[in-house]
């Protein structure tokens, strides 16, 4: 079987320079390409996935289907960054040695924070 790799991660929302400066500075993802209706982040070293952000007419109205799972040394100040950058919690989750936070970003798409094993 052909061995496959996420190349891309797409988020959609209403709000697309809001979305670029949000996920640039969580991720510290530069600016790629910017088009009208969305635009592409890559990390500066230029590892994989890099973030399409797509701007859409309609707003959220439930949990995303996917979402991703950002692994951080230091949980607590990685969410206290976040918030500080417009991100809210929602909440938290402690499974064994895998524990984490899930928060939303200002479009409201969710995505947890922590350690994950």
């Amino acid at each position: 079987m052909a061995r496959y790799r996420i190349r891309q991660i797409g988020l959609d929302g209403n709000d697309l320079t809001t979305m670029i400066e949000f996920w640039s500075a969580a991720l510290g993802y530069e600016l790629a390409h910017r088009a009208s209706g969305y635009a592409v982040l890559r990390d500066p070293a230029d590892a994989e996935p890099r973030l399409f952000l797509q701007q859409v007419p309609e707003p959220k109205v439930s949990k995303n289907r996917a979402h991703m799972d950002v692994e951080v040394a230091d949980e607590t100040a990685a969410v206290d960054r976040l918030v500080q950058l417009g991100a809210s919690v929602l909440w938290r989750e402690d499974f064994g040695t895998h524990h984490w936070t899930v928060l939303a970003d200002p479009e409201g798409n969710e995505f947890c924070v922590g350690h994950f094993g």
